[in-house]
């Protein structure tokens, strides 16, 4: 039995990327799974790294219950962060660069050492050195933001964009702090760590254990999204986006049309 064309999807997603248009879900008509799409995720990735990007992270998708009603899936993913998608703390990005951005608050771990899958959970207090608020821009390539669970994973997670706040000594809880989505000074999205898994620390254990079922261990010094705190919100031209947690200050952008 023949397989999904992985290079053929891979290929199919990056053109959408790139020219900004939404294509149909692939999934179904190509018997793509979940192993199959995440090996779609490191081709579509390869050839973002072949183009000059370098892998500086990983991010988590799915990791609460709004992320998950949100978009119709029930199952915690992964995928890849570059270079080229981190835009500086109070930077700008272009809104026309991308399909239907949305943006959602969340916490970034900074790594000190690589962790090991299946390392105790810890381990995390060597692991990382800093964390930070941060604000991802998730744009999924397909059309109306509509997806199954292969479709998302083998789309990198609907990675468009990311921006972390100051990096601060990590505090002795984090599974419960305050968490506010602003946009023009207007508080769009209220929330709290807690809908990360329980705890940012458990979306952080997942990681290292689900990347490493595929192959790929985090590295020191990569940054790694937890997870959304709230639903996400349409991000349009000219918008002031500021996230805020609590111990941890405000990261911001500003979109551009």
């Amino acid at each position: 039995m023949i397989g999904p064309d992985i290079a053929g999807i891979a290929g199919q997603l990056v053109a959408a990327a790139d020219s900004g248009t939404a294509i149909p879900q692939l999934a179904a008509e190509t018997g793509l799974d979940v192993d199959a799409a995440y090996a779609v995720q490191a081709e579509l990735v390869r050839r973002r790294l072949e183009r000059g990007e370098r892998l500086v992270g990983l991010k988590m998708g799915l990791t609460s219950k709004a992320k998950m009603a949100q978009v119709g899936v029930d199952e915690v993913i992964w995928g890849r962060l570059t270079d080229a998608m981190r835009i500086p703390d109070g930077g700008s990005l272009s809104v026309g660069d991308f399909i239907h951005p949305r943006v959602e608050p969340e916490v970034a771990f900074l790594l000190d050492r690589q962790p090991d899958p299946g390392e105790p959970v810890a381990g995390f207090a060597t692991a990382v050195r800093a964390v930070a608020p941060a604000i991802e821009l998730i744009d999924s390539r397909y059309a109306d933001f509509t997806f199954s669970l292969p479709d998302v994973i083998a789309d990198n997670t609907s990675a468009g964009a990311f921006v972390v706040g100051p990096w601060c000594p990590v505090p002795d809880g984090l599974d419960n702090l305050g968490v506010l989505l602003e946009i023009d000074g207007r508080v769009v999205q209220v929330g709290s760590t807690a809908a990360i898994l329980g705890d940012p620390r458990r979306a952080f254990d997942e990681g290292v254990r689900l990347a490493g079922q595929h192959g790929l261990r985090l590295r020191t010094g990569w940054v790694f999204l937890a997870g959304a705190a709230t639903a996400a919100v349409a991000l349009r031209p000219g918008a002031h986006v500021r996230a805020v947690v609590e111990k941890l200050g405000a990261a911001s952008l500003r979109a551009a049309a």
